[in-house]
């Protein structure tokens, strides 16, 4: 495993308008190495946890619930990862803090399959509050 290259999955993650050859890149050069698991830790994040929510009540048009879900963050690339269920379906989730930028993939049926559904989702960063400026 190449760590570097989560420079190149960024660029992914923001340009790449095919969201499978994102999800794919991350397969196969992360997302399985123990090397990669191992540098994080459990986390927890109401804003992705509720983006999980919210989405997947989109994807498959009626309401749902998260099961087995296991977030976990690599401070050092400010770099959340994380799989779950949702109706029985595999779902998984990246998401970059620093960009405010991630990737949700859910199979696409059930029993599980290999394809899969994506949606990508960003954060709004707040504005910095007007500048009060008196022309007169």
């Amino acid at each position: 495993m190449k760590i570097n290259r989560l420079h190149e999955l960024k660029q992914k993650l923001t340009n790449e308008s095919d969201l499978s050859k994102i999800w794919l890149f991350y397969m196969d050069h992360f997302a399985d190495k123990p090397e990669f698991t191992e540098l994080g830790d459990r986390a927890e994040s109401e804003f992705l946890n509720t983006v999980l929510l919210k989405t997947c009540q989109q994807m498959l048009g009626s309401a749902t619930k998260l099961t087995e879900f296991l977030l976990v963050y690599i401070p050092k690339y400010q770099l959340f990862h994380g799989c779950f269920q949702v109706k029985k379906r595999n779902g998984y989730i990246i998401y970059f803090d620093d960009l405010k930028v991630g990737l949700l993939a859910v199979s696409a049926d059930y029993p599980p399959t290999d394809t899969f559904t994506y949606s990508r989702f960003s954060q709004m960063r707040p504005m910095s509050a007007p500048q009060d400026y008196n022309l007169n």
